[in-house]
């Protein structure tokens, strides 16, 4: 090769290399950073489909059209389930406050309308309570109602934009989770690496953490569902249950807090029904003394006990895990529930498996140092990722 002249020593062009990197490294977290929720919801809707496209994949033999096939299959009943939920909501609102306040307030919390300016909020809930105004005052109602649905379009195409973005991430992870997993086993200089160890560990944990309270929510949600469903055959109709469908949604998530568990939504509705017979004259007291006791071993004890350790096997303290979805929205915002999971399960795989060797001063070694009772076992988890590979060489 001839001289240039712009060659430069290895090691000045290994710094120049270096610099480069972690300045594109920089504007990629910059990046990341802009569009956190965005990622996150990506990442999570990954591991907590990963599992059934793990398992659709050998039968459909195609990595994108299984990849596609897994998000639609979990993906479409959960949008419909919500907005149906929304939609009851919706009727609930307007049937029981009757009012402008009630929908105006329905729409801040769903359609971003709070962020509205005062003069906004205030056109709308004219138009709300008299639509005819528009005909009095065509040309200045005219402006004001382009304005405020322009905000409220604008808020409506930014959700969907979110989540159509994130549905793709996950698509995209999904569809190269070989290829990502074998670049970084090549990054981290084998199978056999700390590095690659620690992300092996961290991956399984977060796939437990993220599976297990999807298809936990999902089943949680089946028996609320079935639990009020029943309560409305057995009770008279005054005492029956609205909204189940949704009450059933939020029991479902609000299940994945430990201890908390359904509490906040079953005891509410027993107070409901409480409150219900009172009116009716107390007869029907004993019924609801029934179905809390129903409620509390049905929606409490039994998924405490039995059904979230079934479900989701392996699992971290939950008692922690906890702390990291009631504090990530406090911290980061809605994107916190998810964020801070994946958060905590990065530190705990480094006090595992790294940082006992870095106090000590001794080498790093690719397995788990103190902890082993908690996550994942990286040993296994290289174990069966590479003999997986070495099935599919075999196979090809």
């Amino acid at each position: 090769m001839p001289d240039t002249g712009f060659e430069l020593p290895d090691g000045r062009a290994r710094i120049g290399w270096w610099v480069f990197v972690l300045a594109l490294a920089a504007a990629a977290a910059f990046v990341a950073y802009s569009f956190v929720g965005m990622v996150v919801l990506g990442v999570f809707g990954y591991y907590a489909t990963r599992p059934i496209y793990q398992r659709l994949k050998p039968v459909i033999g195609s990595d994108g059209i299984a990849a596609w096939l897994t998000l639609l299959t979990v993906l479409l009943p959960v949008a419909a389930i919500l907005f149906f939920a929304g939609f009851q909501l919706f009727q609930q609102v307007q049937q029981s406050l009757g009012n402008t306040a009630g929908t105006l307030a329905l729409l801040e919390n769903y359609l971003g309308v709070g962020t509205l300016p005062a003069g906004q909020r205030q056109t709308l809930a004219q138009l709300i309570q008299d639509p005819g105004q528009v005909v009095s005052n065509p040309r200045q109602t005219l402006q004001r109602v382009l304005q405020t649905g322009m905000r409220v379009v604008s808020a409506a195409i930014s959700t969907v934009l979110l989540l159509g973005l994130s549905v793709t991430l996950s698509y995209f992870l999904l569809k190269n989770d070989e290829e990502l997993s074998d670049g970084l086993r090549q990054l981290f200089g084998g199978g056999d690496t700390t590095a690659y160890a620690y992300a092996a560990a961290v991956d399984e944990d977060i796939e437990s953490v993220f599976f297990g309270n999807f298809l936990f929510v999902v089943v949680m949600a089946v028996i609320a569902a079935a639990v009020y469903w029943g309560t409305n055959l057995v009770a008279p109709p005054e005492l029956q249950i609205p909204m189940v469908f949704v009450l059933a949604f939020l029991t479902g998530v609000a299940s994945l807090v430990p201890i908390v568990v359904g509490k906040v939504i079953y005891l509410p509705v027993v107070a409901y029904l409480g409150f219900q017979a009172v009116r009716l004259g107390g007869n029907q007291l004993p019924l609801v003394g029934g179905l809390l006791v129903v409620y509390f071993l049905v929606l409490d004890i039994l998924p405490q006990t039995f059904i979230q350790p079934y479900i989701t096997g392996r699992q971290l303290d939950m008692v922690v895990m906890m702390f990291a979805y009631l504090l990530g929205p406090t911290l980061f915002g809605w994107y916190g529930f998810f964020l801070l999971p994946i958060l905590f399960v990065l530190m705990l795989e480094v006090v595992r498996i790294v940082l006992p060797e870095l106090v000590h001063g001794e080498s790093l070694t690719p397995t788990v140092s103190m902890g082993e009772s908690v996550g994942a076992d990286p040993q296994s988890t290289r174990a069966e990722s590479l003999d997986g590979d070495a099935a599919e060489s075999g196979d090809e």
